[in-house]
Order: C-alpha cells, then structure tokens, then sequence
C-alpha cells in the first residue's frame, strides 16, 4: 500500500522502524498480539488503520494472536448488548479480511479463564496511584457511557497486560494513543520478572504507519459516531453513505488535510482503496466537483471491498463452520494460557 503521510520519527516512532526492520529478516521470532471489542461492525477505518496488517504480519510468518475482547465490552458501558451477534460479526470480517485461523489464532476473553485469571497477581504489580496517571485511562473514563466509573475501567490497562503476556506477546500493534497502555504491560512484565524470575518478555510497540481515516461526518470514522462505512456494508449501502459525505463550497478538488477536512477524508479514502497517492488522485478529479469526487470513491471504495464482501457472504452461509473457528481458536488459546498460568505459579511458589 502506498504510505500517503509520514511518520513522525519520535522514539517510538525509531523503534517501530527497527522492528519492521527485525521482522522482515525473521519474523517467526515475534509472537503478536492484537484484538478489537465486539461493540459494533468493523469499518474501513479499521481495515486501513489495523486489520489489514494483522494479515500482513501473519502472511510475514510472525505467529498473531487475535483477541475478541468481550469482557472488555463492560469497561465503559453498564451492558454488553447484542454481544453474541457482534462477536460473530468480527470473526466473520477476520475471516473475509484473509485471516487464516490455520496461522492465526482468533480466541475470545471470556473463553479463556486462565488468562484472566493473571490478572489477579499483575495487579499487585502497579500501585493506584499509577493507574490513576495513566491518560488513557483518564480519556476513556472521561467518554465512559456507564453511569459510575467501574473497577474493570480502572484497571484497564492491567488487563490488556493479561491479555498481552498470557501468550508471552513481544509484538503489538498500536496507535499512539495507546502507548501508555503498552507501557502498564512492560512494567508489571519488569516487576515480575525482578520479583519471581524471568517469564515474561517486555513487549515492543509496533506504531502503525496508516493516516487518521475521517468518517462522512468529517470526524474520525467510529462505530459510535454513525459515520462509517462497514465492511459488510453492499455495495448500495455504500453509494448512500459516500453520497451524504461532508463536502465544501470549493469546487476544483485538492488533497488539504487541515483546511479541507471532509474532501481530504474522502480522497485519502479514494487513495488507499486505488493504492496511489492523494494528491494525485485529487489532481486527476480536479474541477468535477463534490460529485465526481463522491463517485470516484464509491467506485474506489466497492472495487477494493468486493472480493472481501464475496468471501464474507460465503463464510456467512455456513456460520456452524465460523464457531468452529473460534471454538479451537479458544482451545488453543487455552492450551497457551494455562501453560503460562503454570509458570506463574511455580515462580510465585504457589501449590495446586
């Protein structure tokens, strides 16, 4: 894919580039893991900000783990509704995506009672007042839909170590915005090992590349806002939703993040589904206006989404096979944590 915006090269940002580095010289020695919360259906923010490149990094040889994050549903919402038809609405989106559950290993959180079962000693890891520092945390309380903040938002951030460290992960894929949840995993795998010996790795944080995808809105894309366009949307669905896009007055189209939010969310959108440059692909609808630019990405947007739709639709005829998916995606899962859960306790020197 054709990078359109440069990465700023802070620290992370370095590392992140040694790392791309590292795995494509040996990728089987990075195990990866990475997950999205059945809240709602996936859209093409998420397929350009991360789910193209699990499939990426599997296809690489790097060994990946996917999380579908159900009891972290309950973190900012008082329920977790229509949980049962948003989890296989992930896994059927993974599937079309090209996930390979033969590669990689899709589980969900309330499937595997060992992993959670790690958080129990992680938390005598990080002290309250730590978790209170942490501005991820702060910013998720602060857009919290439950009505009082709950232990489970607290605590967050421990357990994503949980979910990281339970298969000894030493590569996840983040945005920015969530380095200093990666760092809370780093420290209780530091303090650990300092405490009860050598288990856990310290993982890296590899930084994604992709640019912030804006939603028909001119906001960024989110299952909340109502301003996304899912991967299982038909190819009608979609015309409708990039018809009613924000727009401006200005005519001759041109590719202007700051000043042009809605026409540059909608080129970025064209560009990344062509592979090409937004520049180039604003310059070449030029004077056509807000139509032509809307019917270049609709065109773009179903080209680019019809083989996923296909393979989608054929996975979704026979949803006996996508439990079964994820039913030994748990087995395996399973067979992983226990094994650590194992370790933990005879470091810790606990008795079965």
């Amino acid at each position: 894919m054709t990078a359109v915006t440069d990465q700023p090269m802070t620290p992370a940002a370095i590392r992140s580039a040694e790392l791309e580095r590292q795995i494509a010289a040996d990728p089987g020695r990075f195990r990866v893991l990475t997950g999205d919360r059945p809240t709602g259906a996936l859209h093409l923010g998420h397929y350009f900000g991360t789910l193209h490149n699990r499939v990426r990094l599997q296809d690489l040889g790097a060994e990946v783990f996917v999380l579908i994050a159900d009891y972290q549903v309950l973190t900012d919402r008082d329920v977790a509704e229509r949980l049962g038809a948003y989890v296989e609405g992930l896994l059927l989106d993974y599937l079309a995506i090209g996930v390979d559950p033969a590669r990689t290993t899709v589980f969900n959180h309330s499937a595997v009672p060992a992993l959670n079962q790690l958080l129990l000693p992680f938390l005598s890891l990080v002290s309250v007042a730590e978790l209170g520092r942490n501005p991820t945390v702060k910013d998720e309380i602060a857009h919290s839909r439950q009505a009082a903040v709950s232990g489970l938002m607290y605590t967050y951030p421990v357990h994503q170590a949980a979910d990281i460290l339970f298969c000894k992960g030493n590569l996840v894929p983040v945005g920015q915005d969530q380095l200093p949840h990666l760092e809370v995993t780093r420290t209780v795998a530091r303090r650990f090992n300092e405490r009860y010996g050598p288990v856990f790795p310290e993982p890296d944080a590899l930084l994604s590349a992709a640019p912030l995808l804006l939603g028909t809105d001119g906001t960024k894309m989110s299952k909340s806002r109502g301003n996304s366009v899912a991967l299982g949307a038909s190819e009608d669905e979609t015309a409708r939703l990039i018809k009613g896009a924000t727009t401006d007055a200005d005519r001759h189209i041109t590719y202007e993040p700051t000043t042009r939010p809605g026409v540059a969310g909608l080129v970025l959108l064209a560009a990344l589904c062509l592979d090409r440059d937004p520049h180039a692909v604003a310059e070449e609808i030029g004077d056509g206006g807000a139509a032509a630019l809307k019917r270049t990405v609709t065109d773009a947007v179903n080209a680019k989404m019809a083989p996923i739709r296909a393979r989608r639709a054929e996975y979704a005829r026979d949803m006996g096979q996508v439990r079964d998916i994820l039913r030994a995606g748990n087995e395996r899962a399973n067979a992983v944590a226990e094994a650590t859960l194992t370790e933990v306790r005879e470091a810790m020197g606990m008795f079965r």
